[in-house]
């Protein structure tokens, strides 16, 4: 592996490229018109044009991308996360022309992304999952059988779903064909698909996840874990490592982890998402197929370098052992509420500060594309020291021009909940959304 296509953009499109200049490797940046000035396209070795502004015209257009790395000489693809990073389709494609795909096989992507058959999978191989579905389900006659077995209230879900879409809580039999429809429309709008599932609902867990990598001698290696429980409408906004989850539990929880990605013969990053409901009490929720958002927090608590520990698996070498690390880390996502160019930027420093971003002064925000514009990582010896860190930090950060949602973020790690770590992946919607429109 010589040459590296990031089919991404954005601040996951930098760390990559980071990422192969370490190792030595040549990179070339994709972009639509809308990106021709971003600053992925400005630090690759290499940049091609794959369409105007759509995400289907360009980011999402798997010829043009394909057509990219054929007339560069590509030889490897890392899809980064979001887009295509999780389609089998692009995966086997990618294949066929003979490229290494940096990430799992396509069959594994496509198990995974099946809800319910990953669901059955884990739960085959001794993952504790959630009470639900046996199968899936496309009538309102069988969700309403399914629902009474299982017992309200129930989450419905779309097999083909993701961030959120297709998705309702039901509290009682009343509200279960209102619901059903609704969330079964949008999943066919959003993913083309009707099918459905239902899931016991964990009033006011803890959203776990853990970070694997499988290597490809068929080992595999729980990295560690941590905690994405503060969300929005199931969008994460800030998340922790590690999590402060009772320690037989999370070995538990690491254990299990291993062992799938083993059984699985998964290769490259990936991870493992749970609700935790307390000691010994958590169910495996989904597989991501991809290297994550907040990768950066396992990184500083692991020592792992996950984006160079991606290219190596997938060029046949084993990453050297990461040495042990230990602290905590924070890492709050900074949203952008609108469009438009940066005319301030400053962005925060100092000892245990790092920050992911494509942004500089000057750069014109698109409207086209996901509202994370930047993360804030914090680090320190425990998490009263990173917590204070990142509070530091979000003042020191300015940036005019656009709406972000660094007010909110400041108000949420003031609040009497995240300053004790007491919360749940319900607080901000029950606690701080009715007092405030802008996040």
């Amino acid at each position: 592996m010589e040459k590296v296509l990031i089919a991404n953009r954005g601040e996951i499109a930098v760390r990559i490229i980071r990422a192969c200049r370490e190792l030595g490797l040549s990179t070339v940046a994709v972009y639509s018109t809308a990106d021709k000035d971003a600053l992925h396209v400005k630090l690759a070795d290499e940049a091609v044009c794959i369409g105007s502004a759509s995400p289907i015209k360009s980011y999402l257009n798997i010829d043009n991308l394909l057509g990219a790395a054929q007339i560069t000489g590509a030889d490897a693809v890392q899809p980064g996360y979001g887009f295509l990073s999780e389609n089998a389709e692009f995966a086997e494609r990618c294949l066929k022309a003979g490229l290494t795909f940096i990430g799992p096989k396509p069959e594994t992507i496509s198990l995974l992304g099946d809800k319910e058959r990953a669901r059955e999978t884990l739960k085959a191989v001794g993952v504790p999952v959630t009470p639900g579905s046996d199968g899936k389900i496309t009538t309102l006659a069988e969700a309403r059988t399914d629902a009474e077995k299982i017992g309200y209230p129930v989450m419905v879900k779309a097999v083909a779903g993701g961030g959120g879409k297709g998705m309702r809580l039901i509290q009682t039999p009343d509200q279960l064909e209102e619901l059903f429809t609704l969330a079964q429309n949008e999943a066919a709008q959003a993913f083309g698909s009707n099918e459905m599932y239902l899931e016991k609902f964990i009033d006011r867990p803890r959203h776990i996840e853990v970070q694997v990598l499988g290597l490809k001698d068929g080992t595999g290696v729980a990295v560690g874990e941590r905690d994405c429980s503060l969300q929005i409408h199931h969008q994460k906004v800030i998340e922790e490592a590690p999590s402060s989850i009772d320690s037989a539990t999370r070995d538990k929880m690491l254990s299990v982890s291993k062992r799938a990605v083993e059984e699985l013969h998964y290769t490259g990053a990936g991870t493992l998402e749970f609700l935790y409901a307390g000691p010994n009490q958590f169910y495996f929720m989904e597989m991501n197929t991809r290297i994550q958002v907040e990768h950066p927090i396992t990184e500083l608590t692991s020592g792992w370098d996950l984006v160079k520990a991606q290219l190596l698996i997938a060029d046949g070498k084993v990453p050297s052992a990461a040495p042990t690390a230990n602290g905590y880390a924070i890492e709050c996502r900074i949203n952008a509420s609108s469009a438009g160019q940066i005319t301030g930027l400053h962005l925060p420093g100092g000892n245990g500060i790092r920050v992911d971003t494509a942004l500089y002064q000057g750069y014109k925000v698109p409207p086209n594309y996901d509202a994370m514009i930047a993360k804030i990582i914090s680090y320190g010896p425990d998490r009263q020291t990173a917590v204070q860190k990142m509070l530091v930090a979000i003042n020191e950060t300015v940036i005019t021009g656009i709406e972000t949602n660094l007010d909110f973020l400041n108000r949420l790690l003031r609040t009497n909940q995240f300053q004790q770590n007491q919360f749940d992946i319900e607080f901000i919607e029950r606690e701080l959304l009715p007092q405030s429109d802008s996040q």
